[in-house]
């Protein structure tokens, strides 16, 4: 199962990019948000991979980081969700995006994906209320140039989680306190610490 591909971005299309890994072309298909984020052909790139086996294809899905990958595999639990409609609604909305529409029950902002009808979106909002909790909302970011030739410095991924937990166990809801944690992350520019972040969501949610 390929999990991980490191290689140099041979071409690009709609929704796919074909990643040249030693001599050896892997197509992945991608959203338009990480094949934006992807470096120019010809440069080097990585992208977590899940892997889809099926009985007529092996496809490989290609994703910018840990936090998109976990969405599409939450989102493809969905009766009616598969893998196109997945990558559509991670095209249209980021995860931090996803989380504010779950958090808020927001069916139309669901609806903006291609392929995503009310009676869809309805089911996701519905199965999906109580597991988003999972999901970190600051990952560290995969897709692009190469780290080690870019000397980009990753984004923190565990203290949004922590800071949601932490107000959970306040007595706050999950999805409250997701969309709140969410809303600190963002002010504070995705850098805050985890007391800076509860303090913030508190402020949030005091406005609710």
């Amino acid at each position: 199962m390929i999990a991980k591909l490191k290689g140099l971005v041979d071409s690009l299309g709609e929704d796919w990019v074909v990643l040249d890994v030693n001599g050896v072309g892997y197509l992945v298909f991608a959203s338009s948000k990480t094949l934006a984020k992807l470096a120019k052909v010809g440069e080097a790139c990585s992208l977590l991979i899940e892997t889809h086996v099926r009985e007529d294809h092996i496809h490989l899905y290609g994703f910018a980081d840990a936090a998109e990958r976990d969405w599409f595999k939450l989102l493809t639990t969905v009766q009616g969700v598969g893998a196109k409609v997945g990558l559509a609604l991670l095209s249209a909305l980021s995860a931090e995006d996803i989380v504010h529409a779950i958090a808020a029950q927001d069916k139309k902002a669901l609806t903006q994906a291609n392929g995503v009808g009310p009676k869809v979106a309805t089911r996701i909002l519905t199965e999906l209320k109580d597991k988003a909790g999972a999901i970190a909302l600051s990952p560290t970011s995969s897709a692009g140039a190469d780290s080690s030739s870019q000397g980009g410095t990753p984004s923190f991924g565990g203290a949004p989680v922590e800071a949601a937990s932490a107000l959970v166990n306040l007595g706050y809801g999950r999805s409250e306190a997701l969309a709140a944690v969410s809303k600190a992350n963002k002010k504070l520019g995705g850098e805050g610490q985890l007391q800076d972040l509860i303090r913030e969501a508190l402020a949030e949610l005091s406005l609710l």
